[in-house]
């Protein structure tokens, strides 16, 4: 098991290897294998790549992030620009029915609201405005109108932990009711951990996940 100097020293490691982040402005302190991360990245967009790149570090138990947004001068929108690029953006997204997603925002903050029919559209909307110039924050209020039977959704996660990772498979208890899907158990690392809840959330018919996992 590393140390929290030694898991500390590779997280800086991967935010320096990792292109789309400035690490000279984000501040890394390690306990227990929690990371927190700290600072002010220029965009919202590299306050996601940086947690990533933590979740991608072998030994990260959780990840506290502690990061605010400051947009260079150059990078600031208005809140009404902001929000019909957004819906244009939206619009011209493969997967999603027009006008089934619908915009709010205030002070770059964007939240998207709206029905889809699976969970993974949701995911890929928030994800193409997260990537915007002028945004802050994403909040993702969209629902999922699609309605599985439990056990068809626990069956499909289950088959699809198995082929992205059968090791941890083993390990991990699936619940699911009303759409929602509960993940327990342990898993060695934390990009284990993420493979598992991008499962959970692939399968048709959810609506939520609840990750319970623990990283050993």
């Amino acid at each position: 098991m590393k140390t929290d100097r030694k898991l500390k020293e590779d997280v800086e490691e991967e935010l320096d290897w990792t292109p789309d982040v400035n690490s000279t402005g984000i501040g890394v302190e390690v306990e227990d294998g929690v990371v927190t991360l700290s600072g002010h990245p220029s965009s919202y967009s590299e306050k996601l790549a940086a947690e990533k790149a933590v979740q991608r570090v072998a030994g990260v138990k959780a990840v506290v992030i502690e990061m605010e947004v400051r947009l260079p001068h150059s990078d600031v929108r208005n809140d009404a620009d902001i929000a019909s690029a957004a819906d244009t953006l939206l619009r011209w997204t493969v997967g999603l029915h027009e006008g089934a997603v619908k915009v709010q925002v205030e002070k770059g903050w964007v939240t998207l609201r709206g029905e889809v029919d699976l969970a993974f559209q949701s995911q890929v909307a928030a994800r193409r405005i997260s990537h915007m110039r002028g945004v802050t924050g994403v909040a993702n209020l969209i629902e999922v109108r699609a309605h599985v039977a439990a056990g068809d959704v626990s069956e499909k996660i289950g088959r699809a932990l198995q082929r992205h990772a059968e090791r941890e498979a083993k390990h991990i208890a699936i619940e699911v009711q009303n759409g929602t899907v509960t993940l327990a158990g342990k898993v060695g690392t934390y990009a284990e951990r993420m493979a598992a809840r991008g499962a959970a959330w692939s399968a048709p018919g959810v609506h939520a996940v609840v990750d319970n996992l623990e990283v050993e």
